[in-house]
């Protein structure tokens, strides 16, 4: 066991990202069954319909799960209270001020995590009294930090100033990649690509195949007046570069997103016009298996990993 292991009550220090429009309980469960944490995406999710997925996670694994909760969302109140009805004991927030609702959640008993991409804002969530950080590197998928620290340089500078458990996230798609991210101070990985990827993901399959189908350089982070936000290369993506030749303004730039454009790509499978959010890690996918098989070739691969960097 280790700090994320015993903070869970977990076989493995793997995570499942909360990612929207691909993180239902049927991912979540099946994740949490295989020994790792799953999580519920509730950032894609109407209210009533994260209830629901709540209360079939709980039906479909009695190990230990999460829900993420982008806090830029609205019905923010009434989503927390829901997550207090229904007895989740794990939640993930993110995209907002750990301040805001850590003391709520803390006073209901539920363990609190928030997500970041500074050391900055990874001591502003301790101060907070978060249990866990995770620190997210700009090689992930989907929003993203303006600061555009990846990974590799992320987890260190952040482990040199926490005391409690991190997390590492972004460009993490291996066991071998949780060994090194585990090397440079890490307690444990939040996945999300790979898991994307997966029989139990909610995505369209034609995005499923589209991250399959992804090479390096395919995805880059756009939309920074917005929320910079990394995508698959596609018509949608180009019509973003086009406007951005003609100096554009804000109000211009959310005209041409528009409304439910991540909902048109991910979960309707429009690849031309949709958003595909998903991170670099995506050129080393190459295909499309079920969750719990993928978390033992992750735990199977770091444990041949570690064999090979102790004989070296």
């Amino acid at each position: 066991m280790n700090r994320i292991t015993k903070l869970f009550n977990i076989q493995y220090p793997v995570i499942q990202a909360g990612m929207i429009w691909a993180s239902g309980y049927k991912l979540a469960s099946a994740v949490s069954n295989a020994g790792g944490l799953g999580m519920i995406g509730a950032g894609s999710m109407y209210p009533e319909v994260l209830r629901e997925h709540i209360q079939k996670c709980k039906k479909a694994t009695d190990k230990p799960f999460a829900v993420n909760v982008p806090m830029l969302y609205p019905n923010i109140g009434e989503i927390m209270n829901i997550i207090v009805e229904e007895g989740v004991k794990i939640v993930f927030t993110s995209a907002g001020n750990p301040k805001t609702w850590t003391g709520f959640l803390k006073g209901k008993g539920i363990t609190v995590v928030h997500v970041v991409s500074s050391v900055k804002f990874a001591l502003k969530s301790q101060e907070a009294g978060v249990d866990a950080v995770v620190a997210e590197g700009f090689e992930a998928g989907g929003h993203n930090g303006r600061e555009e620290t990846t990974t590799l340089t992320l987890i260190p500078m952040v482990k040199e100033q926490l005391t409690i458990p991190l997390i590492a996230a972004g460009g993490i798609a291996t066991g071998r990649g949780m060994l090194a991210a585990m090397v440079l101070g890490a307690d444990g990985v939040q996945i999300g690509s790979r898991f994307a990827a997966s029989v139990e993901s909610s995505s369209h399959e034609k995005f499923k195949q589209a991250i399959v189908d992804a090479q390096d350089g395919d995805t880059h982070v756009t939309l920074k007046e917005l929320a910079p936000v990394r995508l698959i290369k596609n018509k949608f993506f180009h019509d973003v570069v086009a406007l951005y030749a003609t100096t554009p303004s804000v109000d211009d730039l959310k005209t041409l997103l528009g409304r439910a454009r991540a909902k048109k790509g991910m979960f309707e499978g429009d690849l031309e016009e949709g958003e595909l959010e998903i991170g670099q890690i995506a050129g080393l996918i190459h295909d499309i298996k079920p969750a719990g098989d993928i978390v033992k070739e992750i735990i199977s691969d770091f444990e041949k990993a570690k064999q090979e960097a102790l004989s070296l």
